[in-house]
């Protein structure tokens, strides 16, 4: 028995071996020739705009390209989305490509890959234009860390000036955006150009693969860090023409926290001056053709709201009951109700499914915790939801007015949800209709023998004598 394990043992050793040589050999057949990066830093989310110009120099085709991240941005990292480009100008056409999370063996520093599948392999002497999107959330550093009703709010970026790549980058630059022209420092390397609201690194020649060169800036940022700790979000089918919604959101300012007093005479008397990094509106942009739109919070109904909407979308613009200054948190609730027939359709095979958005309808808005709890009716059997991205999913079950068994609730949940996240996901579930006469049956049920009672009662002599 020992003697046949040795050549398993040998084989699977090969195989490991032949793996790391391989994942070495497809950094080496890869060349950048230009890569230009323009980071976004005008609100608190990061946005990183990639367009990466590859090359095949080696022998073999190449199906996919790696992207590194640094384990402290890879922390951070909320989505990334990658397109090939094929064309020049106005003939620019763009395919989606699939990236997911992938792991190599040797990684050096605990570097974080991505893997972009292209659509046709790319044979040796070939090369393709990728253009690559990732945001990162709480990635803007407060300093200071606490700021007076009277101060700017100044943040830390921290980045490289050059990109982290396994692959060799013949030429590359960064361009960095500032929200203004009020930048206190920022990292000079040799060459640095600044220009208004624009930082440009580079360009940089023949970088080597894994080159890394730490550069911080250090600007003004008074933009709403508008950050939902946590949301739950409650879809409720109902079959009789109505889905209702029911969203409650835990909101805090993740800016530099409030120090001192606050002064509500100063903050009204000099708007632009007093307090210009909190932030007292909120805009929730809802489906179109709501109805029975209402915002409260835990004292009770807020007043201070504007509902606008047409055919095409519906925007509630809230005010909360006091201004967010750094640290600062509030919880409100908003509900709202749509027309069954614009969100829920029937699929060829009968199935009948549910088409909403994920994601938070507050613009510019990072979630730390999502959860949408989607209330089939009573009867549905076999829920199925069809997300983009990856989230956790599990199933409850609720009971409401005249429910016998429950309603299934089919649960997505997902950190870290930053606007991209705003796509279409489906709720697949099959539905007897015959279940739809069971409350009314019940109500006419419990009606009958309640009037049968009483008439029952009216002819029954419960006298003792005659």
């Amino acid at each position: 028995m020992g003697v046949l394990l040795i050549p398993r043992l040998t084989l699977t050793l090969t195989i490991i071996s032949l793996f790391i040589v391989l994942s070495r050999s497809s950094s080496q057949e890869i060349l950048i020739n230009n890569a230009e990066r323009r980071i976004d830093l005008s609100t608190h989310i990061v946005k990183v705009f990639l367009t990466l110009k590859v090359e095949n120099i080696g022998t073999n085709a190449v199906s996919e390209i790696l992207l590194a991240f640094p384990p402290t941005q890879a922390d951070h990292l909320a989505f990334v989305e990658a397109l090939a480009t094929t064309g020049k100008r106005k003939k620019k056409t763009y395919v989606p490509l699939v990236v997911k999370p992938t792991e190599l063996p040797d990684a050096p520093n605990e570097t974080k890959y991505f893997s972009i599948s292209l659509v046709n392999p790319l044979n040796s002497g070939d090369t393709t234009t990728l253009e690559v999107l990732y945001v990162f959330t709480h990635s803007l550093e407060p300093f200071p860390m606490e700021i007076s009703q009277s101060e700017s709010q100044l943040v830390y970026y921290r980045d490289s000036a050059l990109i982290l790549s396994p692959y060799h980058i013949k030429q590359q630059t960064t361009f960095i955006k500032t929200p203004t022209t009020k930048v206190e420092s920022f990292t000079r390397l040799d060459p640095t150009n600044r220009a208004g609201t624009e930082m440009k690194y580079g360009p940089y020649e023949d970088q080597p693969p894994y080159s890394y060169s730490p550069i911080i800036v250090h600007c003004e940022n008074n933009n709403p860090f508008a950050v939902v700790e946590e949301l739950v979000r409650e879809v409720e089918i109902s079959h009789w023409g109505s889905i209702q919604i029911t969203e409650h959101y835990k909101l805090v300012h993740a800016g530099a926290r409030h120090k001192g007093i606050f002064s509500r005479v100063e903050y009204q008397s000099k708007p632009s001056f007093s307090g210009v990094s909190s932030f007292k509106h909120l805009l929730a942009r809802l489906p179109p053709r709501v109805h029975s739109v209402y915002y409260r919070d835990e004292i009770g109904n807020i007043s201070s709201s504007h509902l606008r909407t047409d055919s095409q979308k519906s925007d509630l613009e809230i005010e909360p009951r006091y201004p967010l200054f750094g640290g600062w948190k509030a919880t409100f609730i908003i509900g709202y109700g749509v027309p069954l027939q614009d969100f829920l359709f029937e699929s060829p095979d009968g199935r009948r499914y549910l088409n909403f958005t994920f994601g938070c309808p507050l613009a510019e808005s990072v979630v730390d915790k999502l959860t949408i709890k989607v209330v089939l009716p009573e009867g549905s059997k076999d829920p199925s939801a069809v997300v983009t991205f990856p989230v956790e999913q599990h199933l409850e079950t609720k009971y409401s007015y005249l429910d016998v068994v429950g309603r299934t609730v089919v649960v997505l949940e997902k950190k870290n949800v930053v606007p991209m996240h705003n796509t279409v996901f489906q709720v697949y579930y099959t539905f007897n209709p015959i279940f739809m006469l069971a409350e009314p049956l019940m109500l006419t049920s419990v009606f009958f023998l309640f009037f049968v009672a009483c008439v029952a009662y009216l002819h029954i002599d419960l006298s003792i004598r005659k």
